[in-house]
């Protein structure tokens, strides 16, 4: 396994500092944004509960096993071609369309499957308002990226309201 995320530049210390009062933040309100499913967290003080045990989970395996854990910026990854298996892109493409424009989701694939022998997969493919990613079509049919199959998968899990699909990105078959 191998994480790849800015925040990896820093410190253990560093990081709990950072994310102790972001998810005191999320906590305090997310309980009145109607864009999010309660089902598999039941309620925002249970999603409290379950998001401070993974953090501390990470934080203990990312001080036993820094190694595994690479700091970066996409659209440049500083790893070999085909390198992984599976590619897990979680919470960053498609929701933060606002944010990031439309070259670098396409140049993020571009670098992700170039690491990715197999499969990667992105989920959500829906922006933080709960709304389709408009970038999902132009992907789909952007001539840069025809080498790709672009599949869209849906999932029991949604949380954040639409967000039960993930975009399956494999490399097109070649028909004879």
């Amino acid at each position: 396994m191998t994480s790849f995320d800015p925040i990896y530049s820093l410190s253990p210390e560093k990081i709990t500092e950072r994310s102790e009062p972001d998810l005191e933040a999320v906590y305090r309100a997310i309980g009145s944004v109607p864009t999010y499913r309660w089902g598999y967290y039941k309620n925002p003080d249970y999603m409290r509960k379950l998001r401070k045990r993974a953090s501390a989970i990470f934080l203990s395996d990312y001080e036993t096993h820094p190694e595994r854990y690479v700091a970066g910026e996409v659209p440049r990854l500083p790893f070999a071609d085909r390198e992984f298996d599976l590619t897990l892109v979680s919470y960053f493409l498609f929701a933060y369309q606002d944010r990031l424009d439309y070259e670098l989701h396409r140049e993020s694939i571009l670098q992700i499957m170039r690491v990715t022998c197999d499969e990667a997969r992105i989920y959500p493919t829906v922006t933080f308002e709960a709304q389709p990613s408009e970038y999902v079509p132009m992907l789909q049919s952007d001539r840069a990226l025809n080498g790709f199959q672009f599949t869209e998968i849906k999932t029991d899990f949604e949380f954040l309201v639409n967000s039960n699909s993930y975009l399956r990105v494999t490399r097109a078959q070649l028909v004879l």
